[in-house]
């Protein structure tokens, strides 16, 4: 599955999003820089097929397809859309999106399904006070029950704090079972898990000889600089999480 957003805007003078173009694949995740409070949300309904542009297109597999999108991708935390109530506990949750699943959303099916998440310790806590990569990793795991799914539109992760890199670990992870991932964040966590990149194709290199470039004003702002949109291939998949794929 690939969706490709060509140019997308929103709103008189495009107020609400401006011209934004990015693609998402199957067994990719692609992180795309939207900042203030409104054009994370109003970016992540686009991509998921759930609010039609005022300008640009759309595709999925090449086709205008919006209903199509709607099934097959599911948006995740979007604020003021579907982020769960902060004062939700975890295993309320869980049971709610059972029963969208079609699954049975009985106490010993919560627990059930808490404990192949890894997610037990957390049951009776508000979802609010989780910390922030185990509350993205349980509601997309819970959004991926839903039948028909093969894509997730994160959105804002990084409002929840934490350290960027390790929700883009886990979006890399779920990717890699054949998962479109698109994570719309703003652009501290771009510039933090850019970073990260480079520090590790520097490690890859180390033996070559010392780094040839170093920030000649930190002070700056750097903003500019940063790519829109960061692609990174699918992160192999340790032990556990190809067994709870299995199960």
């Amino acid at each position: 599955m690939k969706i490709v957003l060509d140019r997308v805007a929103k709103g008189a003078h495009n107020a609400a999003l401006p011209p934004t173009s990015a693609t998402f694949q199957t067994g990719e995740v692609t992180l795309a820089r939207a900042e203030t409070e409104q054009r994370p949300t109003v970016l992540g309904l686009i991509a998921s097929g759930r609010m039609r542009p005022d300008a640009g297109t759309v595709t999925i597999d090449g086709a205008s397809d919006y209903s199509a999108m709607r099934k097959r991708i599911a948006l995740i935390d979007a604020p003021d859309v579907c982020e769960p109530a902060a004062d939700v506990t975890v295993a309320g949750i869980v049971a709610e999106e059972l029963m969208f699943a079609g699954r049975a959303s009985n106490p010993i099916a919560v627990n059930r399904r808490l404990n192949e998440l890894g997610a037990s310790e957390w049951a009776r806590f508000a979802i609010g006070t989780v910390p922030p990569t185990v509350r993205i990793r349980l509601l997309a795991e819970l959004a991926l029950m839903r039948q028909g799914v093969e894509g997730l539109v994160i959105t804002s992760p990084d409002r929840h704090g934490g350290d960027p890199n390790e929700w883009w670990e886990l979006a890399r992870r779920i990717a890699a079972r054949d998962i479109a991932v698109l994570v719309v964040a703003g652009d501290a966590s771009a510039a933090a898990i850019a970073a990260s990149g480079m520090i590790s194709r520097m490690g890859e290199t180390a033996t070559q000889g010392p780094a040839s470039t170093f920030d000649e004003d930190p002070g700056r702002d750097d903003t500019d600089e940063l790519p829109d949109l960061i692609v990174a291939p699918a992160l192999e998949q340790r032990g556990t999480d190809r067994a709870e794929e299995a199960e």
